[in-house]
């Protein structure tokens, strides 16, 4: 259990995310849970890269911009499909810079993509803005907390020069394929419709690690994951009754799994136990089982596509010229 759980990061997860959760309690505002996954965010890629405070507070700003361009770009679906393929895109495409910047991007990329589909689902416009609102004005709180966390390790070890790797060669491939696969991902939420569309989304671009292989192995341990957690938590939460404090827990608990284990495959599957069990205690877990496994491999499967086809057209345009064939997205 030691070595499956990362208690350093778990202990700072904690301090994060746990005011905001404590806040629901007080306010019973749903917005202030959402705000732990902005903490998490910016806590993630602060604890991996060793970030300054003033690299993690330009990380807080691309946040909140990319999430107010999607959030205010809803209502036009073809535009909000746009602008998700584009950030799907950019969060890849900043490893032209340095390869650690994909650490960054990705959690750009999830919190504005999620928080911009989860603030307007299944409520009225003006009820979505008012919970933008309170996430974009509480969110500085997040903010303080991630660089205070910083500011003591970095005291404790000594301030560290913030390096994100060596620049990567080939970045537009895999850039291209996540763009694709979130487009297609995107345009079908929109499309149909889909309730929780944003993890179709969210898988789309997850899978997309490298080439087929690693994005097949991504794409089972997903699936593994979904298909062992969602029906647990919804039996889970057939067995208790439903709560407000049970809820709020469950999605804290979901929130630290996003840091707190050493294998992603077990980080994920409790990530879908408690999501599943959150919606139980919520009294929406009617269809919650098939509704989270279809979707994430849904989007799996469009990040497969995106790579296989990637990995062709690259094949044919080396042979052509005449270079290498095995570069891969």
């Amino acid at each position: 259990m030691s070595r499956e759980i990362k208690t350093s990061e778990l202990s700072r997860a904690l301090i994060v995310v746990g005011p905001f959760v404590a806040a629901y309690f007080v306010s019973r505002e749903t917005a202030l849970l959402n705000l732990g996954l902005i903490a998490v965010s910016l806590l993630i890629p602060a604890l991996r890269l060793q970030l300054a405070p003033k690299v993690v507070a330009w990380h807080y700003l691309a946040i909140l911009v990319t999430f107010a361009a999607l959030f205010l770009a809803a209502p036009i679906k073809p535009l909000f499909v746009v602008l998700t393929a584009l950030a799907g895109f950019l969060a890849v495409a900043v490893t032209r810079y340095g390869e650690h910047f994909r650490t960054l991007g990705n959690w750009v990329f999830i919190p504005a993509v999620y928080l911009a589909c989860e603030v307007r689902e299944g409520v009225s416009a003006a009820e979505a803005l008012r919970h933008a609102g309170m996430i974009v004005v509480s969110s500085p709180i997040a903010l303080a907390l991630v660089c205070g966390i910083q500011i003591y390790d970095r005291r404790r070890r000594g301030d560290a020069a913030t390096s994100f790797g060596p620049p990567t060669a080939e970045w537009f491939l895999p850039s291209l394929a996540t763009a694709m696969a979130v487009f297609a991902a995107a345009a079908l939420v929109e499309i149909l419709d889909l309730k929780q569309g944003q993890w179709v989304m969210w898988s789309a671009a997850s899978v997309v690690v490298g080439d087929l292989s690693a994005s097949t192995g991504k794409l089972k341990q997903r699936a593994i994951g979904a298909f062992v957690g969602v029906p647990l938590g919804f039996l889970a939460g057939i067995a208790l009754p439903q709560s407000r404090i049970g809820y709020a827990l469950a999605v804290l608990a979901a929130t630290l799994t996003l840091i707190s284990f050493s294998r992603y495959i077990v980080g994920f599957g409790l990530r879908c136990f408690f999501i599943a069990l959150a919606a139980s205690f919520a009294g929406g877990a009617s269809g919650i089982a098939e509704e989270r496994v279809a979707n994430v491999i849904i989007g799996g499967a469009f990040g497969l596509i995106a790579v296989a086809l990637t990995e062709i057209v690259w094949q044919r345009v080396t042979r052509k010229a005449g270079g290498p064939t095995q570069a891969s997205p």
